[in-house]
């Protein structure tokens, strides 16, 4: 049996309360079990109507996460979940990020951000839509963070907990996908100097194309576009990493078509 709508309210103002007092919380899973990947969707827009309403944010953009083997093997959770990017996620390239006061488990990913320049809407969309759809690709640290204790979380509290979004960070290139081999990009991480990580577009999904559709269509049957302009995160190439005050991470992005291109951030 799922959940009611009070309990939906209930869960999300809990979540919302857990965000901003940086206190996780137990997983959903463990304290209703009957909570459903449907219940979890209400859920986090219960949260999302919070931060939007109390705290004036204005949505920017969408994200998918758990795409590629490597995090799903990691997280234990072998689905894709989708959450929602607001105004106070966004930083700029080289942007130092303050974890006290402001995120309570953080790790970064890797990855390819989408920003568009039309609406992807229904739930038929393809890879051919994407690219038609798509202004410019950017490279991008997600730096996920959350709100469940220990990351002890299953599909149903990550989508309930937007995601775990925390914030991202967009590199300066923007390059045009038309002329690129998406699948065949590649990243290589680095934390405080030392490789850490290198993953393909093709981590997730196959092509970062195929993940964006997915969210389109999935978003469309909730009768949720992409809108023209958002930035779309489209999923981790390589497996998370915590980050922790005074860390430095560093991503750099090649493949055939264009000059490496980079994004970095620090924790303070």
């Amino acid at each position: 049996m799922s959940l009611s709508a009070t309990d939906h309210a209930q869960l999300g103002r809990i979540l919302y309360d857990a965000m901003r007092a940086n206190t996780p919380i137990q997983p959903l899973t463990k304290t209703h079990p009957t909570i459903t990947v449907e219940d979890a969707y209400q859920i986090s827009r219960t949260m999302l109507s919070h931060r939007l309403e109390r705290d004036r944010e204005v949505v920017v953009g969408k994200k998918i996460g758990v795409t590629s083997d490597a995090v799903q093997s990691m997280l234990g959770v072998f689905q894709p979940d989708f959450g929602f990017l607001t105004n106070t996620m966004t930083f700029a390239n080289k942007s130092n990020i303050r974890i006290a006061g402001n995120m309570i488990s953080p790790r970064a990913e890797g990855e390819i951000a989408f920003r568009l320049k039309s609406t992807l809407c229904g739930t038929a969309n393809t890879e051919v839509d994407v690219m038609a759809a798509t202004e410019c690709i950017m490279p991008c640290f997600e730096i996920v963070d959350s709100r469940v204790e220990n990351w002890q979380i299953a599909i149903q509290d990550t989508i309930a907990d937007n995601a775990s979004c925390g914030v991202y960070v967009l590199g300066d290139a923007e390059l045009d996908p038309r002329q690129l081999d998406l699948p065949n990009i590649r990243i290589d991480v680095t934390k405080n100097g030392e490789q850490l990580s290198s993953g393909m577009g093709s981590a997730v999904q196959g092509n970062p194309l195929t993940a964006v559709a997915w969210l389109a269509n999935t978003l469309g049957a909730y009768g949720i576009d992409l809108e023209a302009g958002e930035v779309i995160l489209s999923g981790s190439l390589v497996p998370l990493e915590p980050v922790h005050q005074g860390d430095e991470m560093h991503l750099l992005m090649t493949g055939h078509g264009f000059d490496e291109c980079s994004v970095s951030c620090q924790f303070i």
